[in-house]
């Protein structure tokens, strides 16, 4: 099997589970926007789900994944199975402890943690609400955080789509949580919300515990600081927190500022709504890819095939900015019927709409660039490398508290609430860049040319596409509409055409990338073999 069909099986199949998990998603979102709007008590509700979010992400999706895979492929690749799993179990407990003292204090200390984050804002009518908020959802980073390492665990036997299919649980208790039945047994509405988080993050975990004794984990007692595989997690660990996690660190970073007395009530929801609207182009295929390239890299690092392993990277970067481009012309020409049609419903009215719709044209511009960091810095922590990214990502950090700072004081009129989400756009392209730069320097030629020619031609097919988008809302005077079934009506049928004239205008420019992904579609089967879910 060639590496390049490797890589898009094993992303079909997790990108397929990733598709369900986002509908419902953004089910999940729309549901809390209905209940909440962009009122006082929804950016309480928003700022409480931030903290344990970003840790699920810096851990879940980034940092502990990252980190483990490489560390756990070299042990598979050089010690016997009962050394392998030694150092599973030990690294297990020792996570778990970290993990439960975290918890702990996150909520003992959660009034101090949400007057930190609301620093640059006057939330102080609803500080005490969102400390409790935030209470009730900590313990989620206890769970969440054991279960990415049982996920990481999979990912090295090339079990994807089980762990892919977690986030699934997560929406569907938010979900139940928010249905009347429900939330009317709890002082609010954002209460069972944060209650539906903390059992969404149990059954995340739970559901993983029998795939990983199937394949030979054991839960004896095991805490260990000492243990080499777990000081070496721990030391690539806790740079990678800003090293693949940067992105998630940034839209903190946003939502910090969204708190200002200047920003108008409901920016941290829109800044949220907005983001989300972004994720569910960005976590289809793209995380896929990602969480199929890592595992593949890792191993041709411990065998030295750097060849290949830049091979890997310049192809993945070409299929991912062949679904991110198109995308992100989509979202800057259709974001106010996105928002109208899938969120204003309920207390989520026209003003929230306009709020968010600001934000989202900025963060559409980033979404190629927050897609391929997610590619180029596995690629580093592949080769045991752990400092780079985490000293251009502190770089990239202080850029982004830079532009906010000026797009507060001095550019407000021009980006409204959308001034953080243009921060971090910017931050997202220069951490890319720099870290490409960096990988060609010291790993050599990576097919850049190959790379600007494909992503040239991409943009002219989708170019053409937003053309097409613009002039048919002009045509269905898509804005003139009030009642919810014509707009939507008029949506599903330009997302179509839009879907049809991008891929016949890649099949005319001849893209490589829409042949390789049509040649793959063809093998279904195969590709669920080849994926591990079989098993």
């Amino acid at each position: 099997m060639s590496q390049k069909k490797q890589i898009l099986k094993s992303a079909s199949v997790i990108s397929l589970i990733t598709l369900l998990s986002r509908i419902l998603g953004y089910l999940r979102d729309q549901r809390i926007t209905l209940l909440l709007g962009t009122t006082p008590l929804a950016d309480a509700f928003v700022l409480a789900y931030r903290i344990p979010s970003l840790l699920r992400r810096l851990v879940g999706e980034g940092s502990m994944t990252a980190s483990f895979i490489p560390v756990f492929a070299d042990y598979q690749a050089n010690h016997p199975p009962e050394e392998v799993w030694e150092f599973a179990n030990r690294l297990f407990w020792t996570l778990a402890a970290g993990l439960a003292a975290i918890s702990m204090l996150g909520m003992l200390f959660s009034t101090e943690l949400m007057r930190l984050f609301t620093f640059f804002g006057s939330q102080a009518p609803e500080l005490q609400t969102t400390a409790y908020l935030n209470r009730i959802m900590f313990p989620y980073v206890f769970f969440i955080g054991l279960a990415a390492l049982a996920m990481a665990i999979l990912n090295c036997f090339h079990v994807f789509g089980p762990p892919a299919a977690t986030p699934v649980l997560l929406n569907l208790a938010i979900i139940a949580s928010s249905i009347g039945a429900v939330w009317k047994h709890f002082a609010s509405p954002a209460v069972s919300l944060a209650v539906g988080v903390l059992i969404g993050g149990v059954l995340q975990f739970l559901v993983l515990i029998p795939l990983l004794v199937r394949r030979g984990m054991y839960f004896d007692w095991g805490l260990s600081f000492r243990h080499q595989g777990v000081r070496d997690v721990a030391g690539m660990t806790a740079p990678g927190f800003f090293g693949i996690g940067v992105a998630q660190v940034n839209f903190f970073i946003g939502t910090m500022f969204a708190t200002a007395a200047r920003m108008p009530t409901g920016s941290p929801t829109a800044l949220y709504v907005a983001e989300r609207v972004m994720e569910l182009v960005l976590g289809g295929y793209v995380i896929a890819v990602a969480t199929a390239i890592l595992p593949l890299m890792s191993h041709q690092a411990a065998a030295g095939d750097y060849d290949n392993l830049k091979t890997t990277l310049a192809f993945s970067l070409r299929i991912v900015f062949f679904i991110t481009i198109p995308a992100t012309v989509g979202l800057i020409v259709m974001r106010e019927p996105i928002i109208r049609v899938l969120f204003e419903h309920g207390q989520f009215v026209s003003a929230s709409t306009e709020l968010t719709t600001r934000a989202l044209f900025y963060y559409a511009f980033g979404v190629p660039a927050f897609a391929a960091v997610k590619l180029i810095v596995p690629a580093f922590y592949s080769a045991h490398d752990m400092r780079t990214p985490v000293r251009i990502a502190g770089l990239a950090v202080a850029l982004n508290i830079i532009l906010n700072v000026l797009c507060l004081a001095f550019f407000f009129p021009v980006f409204g609430n959308g001034g953080p989400a243009f921060a971090t756009v910017v931050s997202a392209y220069f951490n890319f860049l720099v870290l490409f730069a960096i990988f060609r320097v010291r790993y050599g030629r990576l097919g850049t040319l190959d790379i600007l020619f494909s992503s040239a031609r991409i943009a002219v097919c989708a170019g053409i596409m937003g053309l097409g988008c613009w002039a048919g809302l002009r045509i269905s005077h898509f804005a003139s509409y009030e009642e919810f079934l014509p707009r939507l009506g008029i949506f599903v049928a330009l997302i179509l055409g839009a879907a049809c004239t991008y891929l016949a205008l890649a099949w005319v420019l001849r893209c490589t990338e829409i042949s390789e992904l049509y040649g793959i579609a063809l093998r279904h089967d195969e590709a669920i073999v080849a994926s591990g879910m079989t098993d």
